[in-house]
């Protein structure tokens, strides 16, 4: 793909990689508004102006300037520390014998809750209930019955209150949720908010997470902490060979 020359400053050419690399920079929030013509045209002409700045404070001498080059010294320091960091760091590798060693001691960190999808109808009595009930054994489909009747405002979904897992619920609709079979309409259930009808349509059993699940989040995670472990070790061994003392 062609670099295009968007301005020239002097000698030197913005070019179209130059912004994509600058867009790039921004917070992803920000990159959305800044990817548009108005947006480009605007960064365009901060990049010229930085251009320009610079070439005036070159022609000034501001980069001989005392308080200048102290400046840099500092962001040198930083830099490089930073950059040292990145490197010594770069050298921590996990294998997979270590992932799946770590994996079989530790399978309980890796379990899958029971969990259910139901749908439900709410209703302020026992008797509002059972005639919801009865109409829907009629032939009205529960989601309709509860865009029609129910008072809680899973009603606009037709009930669906999601994917839940055991504690999640009172106890009195955790209960009758994870007993019914999946497509089963319970028999009213009263709880501190009402009478409910609860339709489970999906059930997930409990299970351990196989290893290629969870590979990756084990990986990241020992690469962590061994960086962590390299990382305290080394400053441990710098502090002997560059004399660390520490002053009261």
């Amino acid at each position: 793909m062609e670099n295009k020359v968007l301005a020239k400053v002097g000698n030197v050419n913005i070019t179209q990689n130059d912004l994509e690399e600058t867009i790039k920079r921004f917070p992803q929030e920000r990159q959305s508004y800044i990817d548009s013509d108005l947006g480009r045209k605007q960064l365009l002409e901060q990049i010229i102006s930085f251009e320009l700045m610079y070439n005036y404070g070159k022609q000034s001498g501001f980069d001989n300037d005392e308080e200048f080059l102290s400046h840099v010294e500092k962001m040198k320091k930083e830099l490089l520390t930073q950059f040292t960091i990145g490197k010594v760091l770069s050298d921590v590798t996990v294998t997979e014998e270590e992932i799946s060693l770590f994996y079989a001691e530790n399978k309980d960190n890796f379990k899958e809750e029971e969990s259910v999808r139901a749908k439900h109808i709410l209703v302020e009595s026992f008797d509002k209930a059972k005639d919801i009930n009865k109409e829907i054994k009629e032939g009205l489909s529960f989601e309709e019955a509860a865009q029609k009747y129910s008072s809680c405002p899973s009603k606009e979904n037709g009930g669906d209150l999601g994917n839940f897992t055991r504690g999640r619920m009172v106890p009195e609709f955790e209960e009758a949720a994870f007993k019914l079979n999946i497509g089963e309409i319970s028999e009213p259930v009263q709880t501190q908010f009402g009478y409910h009808l609860i339709k489970v349509e999906e059930k997930t059993e409990p299970k351990v997470k196989d290893l290629e699940e969870v590979k990756d989040m084990i990986r990241n995670n020992l690469i962590q902490e061994k960086q962590n472990k390299h990382y305290m070790d080394m400053t441990e061994e710098l502090k002997v060979k560059y004399n660390v003392e520490y002053v009261e």
